[in-house]
């Protein structure tokens, strides 16, 4: 299993469950990120999100996926804010849905956050034990 491997779960899963720390308190929530070739998760955000906050505080952050064959893979990273144009015109190019929050990649509520892949751990349900796989 490889970094394609991965990606192919990302893309089928479309949803991840993203989990940042509030003080001493995991919060999850639901977002559909876009995987770059470089191996990098964007998520468009509104300005308001309370993620934002916590990722200033402590950036590191999880997201888990499953796919329809319940492979799952989780994916542990360091989340930042960018203002990137060219990453913001990318996922609003991958990610249509976004059209029903944002005008377009300019909006000024169209905030990006960019996780940086540390890890990531696979197991398919066959499995007994995770697979690490190198980014």
């Amino acid at each position: 299993m490889d970094k394609n491997y991965v990606m192919d779960i990302i893309r089928d899963a479309g949803f991840g469950f993203f989990a940042t720390v509030d003080q001493d308190q995991p919060r999850v929530r639901a977002y559909m990120p876009h995987m770059t070739d470089e191996g990098e998760l964007l998520i468009s955000l509104q300005p308001d999100r309370r993620a934002i906050e916590h990722i200033k505080k402590n950036p590191k952050v999880e997201f888990c996926f499953v796919d329809r064959r319940m492979n799952s893979c989780r994916v542990t990273g360091s989340a930042s804010m960018s203002a990137e144009a060219e990453k913001k015109e990318l996922i609003w190019n991958n990610i249509p849905m976004l059209r029903q929050f944002f005008s377009g990649p300019e909006d000024e509520n169209f905030k990006l956050m960019v996780v940086k892949i540390d890890s990531v751990e696979l197991i398919a349900p066959q499995d007994k034990k995770p697979t690490l796989v190198k980014f």
